[in-house]
């Protein structure tokens, strides 16, 4: 228990990769109400949209939109994401109003990279270095490395912690090639293959190639292990973890169908209070905000605290 941070720092990513897998169309209104109600809660850094191809992923057609109209609070960083030239120039639009970050976007999984990216894991390390030139070009800071299928993958069964380390090594390289000094190794369990003794290998392997660099967690809940796993990730002294409120969303390409999305953002704040580790996060009124995005989607989301409440409503009245 020794490495346990004292204070966690959370990615809340629902409005956008929630509103991307939802099958019914979502108002601009609504993902904008919701973006703005969380930035009450306490969170300080919220990803609010794609500018990804309408086709591809419809649900984010309004992209601009929502990033015209959404109200900032001060204190918080609100960011986008995007896969490519044209997405760039969409983002850099609103480079006044979101902090625009680049990425180094690979993934341990050759067939995870065809099948979520169309091209194989050598095309896509000349489109990583492509794209960092292009974010050097346009003065985009780029901050992390990310591995995706960082603990396993649908479609090609177990990865080695060496890959991942082999891939977070040619992402590195990458970023030096460009002359960034990448900081942050962020490592996605895309397909929710991650249990903690995964977490504790891949982590440690990382954290020993590069004791120096941060590391973030990217946990999805698809067979329920996401809290055990974050428990893992702060054993371990992980301070960085990406979060959606209520479990929003999933990974459309993952191949699985109906799975739970991301660990849920009240549930890893509830662990952590637990813990005595600090999120600034009022869980209360994060959970308010979760039933509000159950009635947004209409459906009931995975989080099982939008429905037992936080044990400290339950302290108080039991007093």
């Amino acid at each position: 228990m020794s490495d346990m941070p004292s204070s966690i720092v959370i990615h809340e990513e629902g409005p956008r990769e929630g509103f991307q897998i939802e099958p019914g169309p979502i108002s601009s209104a609504d993902k904008i109400r919701l973006i703005e109600a969380l930035a009450e809660t306490g969170l300080r850094a919220i990803q609010i949209c794609s500018f990804v191809s309408a086709r591809v992923v419809p649900s984010w057609a309004d992209a601009e939109e929502v990033a015209a109209k959404v109200r900032t609070k001060a204190g918080v960083t609100y960011s986008s994401l995007w896969f490519n030239d044209k997405g760039l120039e969409r983002a850099l639009a609103f480079r006044d109003k979101l902090a625009l970050s680049g990425a180094i976007a690979l993934c341990a999984s050759e067939a995870f990279t065809r099948k979520n990216l169309h091209r194989s894991h050598a095309e896509n390390l000349e489109a990583m270095r492509k794209q960092t030139r292009l974010h050097v070009d346009k003065g985009v800071p780029v901050r992390s490395v990310g591995v995706m299928a960082a603990f396993g993958c649908n479609f090609q069964g177990d990865i080695a912690p060496a890959e991942v380390v082999r891939t977070v090594r040619e992402g590195l390289a990458i970023g030096a090639e460009c002359g960034v000094d990448v900081a942050r190794l962020s490592l996605a369990d895309t397909m929710g293959w991650a249990t903690p003794p995964r977490i504790e290998r891949v982590v440690g392997a990382v954290r020993s190639a590069w004791p120096d660099k941060e590391i973030s967690l990217h946990l999805h809940d698809t067979r329920g292990m996401a809290v055990a796993n974050a428990m893992a990730g702060l054993r371990m002294g992980v301070r960085r973890y990406d979060s959606t409120v209520g479990g929003l969303g999933g990974c459309p390409f993952a191949g699985q169908k109906g799975a739970a999305g991301n660990i849920c953002t009240e549930e890893l704040v509830m662990l952590c209070e637990e813990m005595g580790v600090e999120t600034g996060v009022d869980l209360e009124r994060l959970i308010e905000v979760g039933r509000m995005a159950e009635e947004i989607v209409g459906h009931p989301l995975p989080s099982e605290l939008l429905h037992g409440g936080a044990l400290n409503a339950f302290r108080r009245a039991a007093h």
